[in-house]
């Protein structure tokens, strides 16, 4: 019970049949629910074990379903969608869980469409997960055949169908959307909010958009209880978290730890350390759209809360390391081209705002920078924060810039200062 997430992920040998899955307890707690929760039990069992979505935002589970029109005031088919359209840079937690336990995740999907009394379920897949997508395919299937998918699951008389969407592969259909707009094939851009998609939302119907990681928890939940999930953090947000870490790390990969474990213990204990003749700059905790923290702030817990407090997000829970043979400015810049080809282009700001700040790093970084450049750079990422755009992927963008602005504010000058970036032979 310490990692079920990856309790049944063997790496190498691919993920467990159904057979398997059901011998190490899969779908007990889907035919346990059918039996015994009501719907509504269901969601307060979910808000009672302090579940926030893994996909970055963090917003309570349980809260989110409750937002469902009940019964007969909902409007039907009620949809429930599961966001695998795993995007963000530095970021593979989720497609660890659909290619090693496929069943996991569709076993969550089954028990959260029946606590909002969904019709229809969707996998929102990114395209370039081709293992995932046979891995899925081969799960749903199966869990077709044994009766866990389809008409009167189980004899309960609740019934769902499950369908595998392979998405065309934008990085703002992470913003759920932008998602629903994809899945209607339509443009995938953001909507305008209210009305939000618990009430209006695919084909203008109640929906549901959650993370695959997040999902992934549900079946541990109603199997071993709210309270259990709770005691196996170490924060105020409940469960496990799958951690990450990339960059000149000795063991970089992904690990299953207690939520609330520190950077500290995930980097050296985990990830092995800095390898040999590199130093710790900075860390990006949570993915590429979240600030960087400082090489002293090792100690902070890798929580929603803890990680706030320190100045970043948690987001992902995948750490981007920078080591002191790296440019700052070079990051920066990378990150920023790809958030700039990734806009939509539906808002003023983040289609010619992201763009610009690229051409500055750029030439920054080319030994044409100019001292006001900081300045321009500094004043844009306070027009693209949160209130300024259409959608969360400007202010997300320009996270790690705002902080490298003024973790490695002497890089930057250094650039302008020596007309050259230093880290080029």
């Amino acid at each position: 019970m310490d990692h079920p997430l990856t309790a049944n992920i063997r790496p190498g040998e691919g993920p467990p049949d159904i057979e398997a899955y059901g011998k190490a307890g899969g779908y007990r707690a889907l035919q346990k629910v059918l039996k015994e929760a009501d719907p509504k039990g269901l969601i307060q069992t979910v808000m009672d074990s302090h579940l926030r979505g893994r996909g970055g935002a963090g917003f309570p589970t349980g809260r989110k379903w409750s937002f469902v029109p009940p019964g007969d005031r909902a409007a039907h088919p009620v949809y429930f969608i599961i966001n695998a359209d795993e995007m963000e840079p530095g970021t593979f937690k989720d497609r660890l869980l659909l290619e090693g336990n496929p069943h996991l995740l569709i076993e969550g999907t089954i028990i959260g469409a029946y606590a909002i009394q969904a019709d229809i379920a969707y996998i929102f897949l990114r395209q370039e997960y081709t293992l995932a997508k046979r891995s899925c395919s081969r799960a749903i299937a199966r869990a077709y055949e044994r009766g866990y998918l389809g008409k009167n699951i189980l004899g309960s008389g609740y019934s769902l169908e499950l369908y595998l969407h392979t998405s065309a592969g934008r990085y703002i259909c992470g913003e759920e959307t932008a998602l629903l707009n994809a899945l209607e094939g339509r443009r995938a851009i953001p909507r305008a909010k209210p009305p939000f998609p618990p009430v209006t939302g695919l084909w203008g119907k109640p929906t549901i958009v959650n993370n695959v990681e997040t999902i992934c928890n549900v079946p541990i939940i109603v199997e071993h209880g709210a309270d259990r999930f709770r005691e196996l953090s170490r924060s105020v947000d409940g469960g496990t978290k799958l951690y990450g870490v990339s960059g000149r790390v000795k063991r970089p990969g992904l690990w299953e730890l207690p939520m609330g474990a520190t950077i500290r213990e995930i980097l050296e204990e985990h990830a092995g350390g800095m390898r040999d003749g590199f130093k710790l700059r900075g860390i990006i905790p949570g993915g590429a759209s979240t600030d960087f923290l400082a090489a002293d702030q090792l100690d902070v817990k890798m929580d929603f809360d803890s990680v706030a407090a320190a100045g970043s997000r948690l987001g992902t829970g995948t750490m981007i390391i920078l080591d002191d043979r790296t440019c700052p400015v070079g990051m920066v810049l990378n990150l920023i081209r790809f958030f700039a080809r990734e806009s939509c282009g539906w808002c003023t700001p983040c289609r010619e705002g992201l763009p610009w700040l690229a051409r500055i790093l750029e030439a920054i970084e080319n030994g044409e920078g100019r001292p006001r450049d900081l300045d321009i750079l500094r004043r844009h990422t306070g027009l693209l924060a949160p209130g300024h755009t259409f959608c969360a992927l400007a202010p997300g963008a320009v996270e790690p810039l705002q902080s490298a602005l003024t973790l490695f504010e002497e890089d930057f000058n250094r650039h302008i200062r020596e007309n050259r970036c230093p880290w080029r032979k």
